[in-house]
């Protein structure tokens, strides 16, 4: 019974695993043959996956609940709040209007979702020359592509580090093997 209870830990922890490594983002995609403002901001929108995979990666629900002090977000809504802004940025690489929305995700689905949403808006960006095409739309409002970068996505970055330093606090720092600057996981 020993063993059977060991094997199916093993199994399981496999299967997480492997679920894992097949959301987007574990590592950065290779770099674009050249530079455009599509490859830029792709390549922006990438980062942010990037972050947001290994920020996020293996929570548990203690650290979900962690926040540093009363009146400030949690890890769990700081991720729903990054998950509302990927979704603003898909919708303006898909030029539909964002709408408000009740998020009731539970945190493998919201980071799921949040990691599909940033891979579907990359790969809508590296496809184009001119960003003009695209914008941010808020009712009647049309807000250039431009300010996705000052916004949303420069947003969703900071909240990465916020969730880093909290999950650090909480006692659970990201995976040390993490390397941001290359955008790899050392072996």
């Amino acid at each position: 019974m020993k063993h059977t209870i060991i094997l199916l830990a093993l199994v399981c922890i496999n299967l997480l695993s492997a679920q894992q490594e097949k959301l987007p983002f574990y590592e950065l995609p290779e770099n674009p043959e050249k530079f455009t403002a599509g490859t830029v901001a792709a390549k922006q929108v990438e980062a942010l996956g990037f972050r947001f995979y290994h920020a996020t990666e293996n929570l548990s629900s203690k650290d979900l609940k962690y926040s540093p002090s009363e009146g400030t977000r949690t890890i769990e809504e700081t991720m729903t709040h990054i998950y509302d802004l990927s979704k603003i940025v898909l919708n303006a690489a898909l030029n539909m209007p964002n709408k408000t929305e009740e998020v009731n995700l539970n945190y493998s689905d919201l980071r799921e979702q949040t990691l599909i949403n940033l891979k579907k808006t990359s790969e809508i960006l590296r496809d184009t020359e001119d960003l003009n095409e695209f914008q941010i739309i808020f009712g009647d409002n049309k807000i250039p592509f431009w300010n996705a970068i000052n916004g949303p996505i420069a947003d969703a970055i900071w909240h990465c580090g916020q969730i880093a330093s909290y999950r650090r606090s909480s006692g659970n720092p990201i995976n040390s093997k993490v390397n941001h600057f290359m955008g790899t996981v050392n072996k």
